[in-house]
């Protein structure tokens, strides 16, 4: 599951990086034209997945750095800090009393 975590994190970052070069060099049209139509959708589910997960980003120890990384990878970011929750060891009761 790692794998195709840190795959889906690597393909993430190659379409923003061939977004980035489309918009300094754009590319023979009509793939410039879809590139930026597909650019602007996974920004707005990026930015979508940022209202839903807002509470559990802030308990984040670094809430700006988490939602700058959902903004980047999306839901292989949200997936991989849910791992982290369920790898953490539990409170005791009596710690929380």
């Amino acid at each position: 599951m790692k794998a195709l975590l840190g795959l889906g994190k690597i393909l993430a970052a190659l379409f923003w990086g061939a977004l980035l070069a489309n918009l300094l060099d754009p590319f023979v049209q009509p793939f410039a034209l879809l590139l930026n139509i597909a650019g602007a959708f996974v920004l707005f589910i990026h930015a979508g997945e940022l209202l839903l997960f807002q509470q559990r980003l802030k308990q984040c120890p670094r809430p700006l750095l988490a939602c700058g990384q959902v903004m980047l990878f999306g839901i292989f970011y949200l997936s991989t800090l849910a791992e982290v929750e369920e790898q953490a060891p539990e409170p005791l009761a009596a710690e929380q009393a």
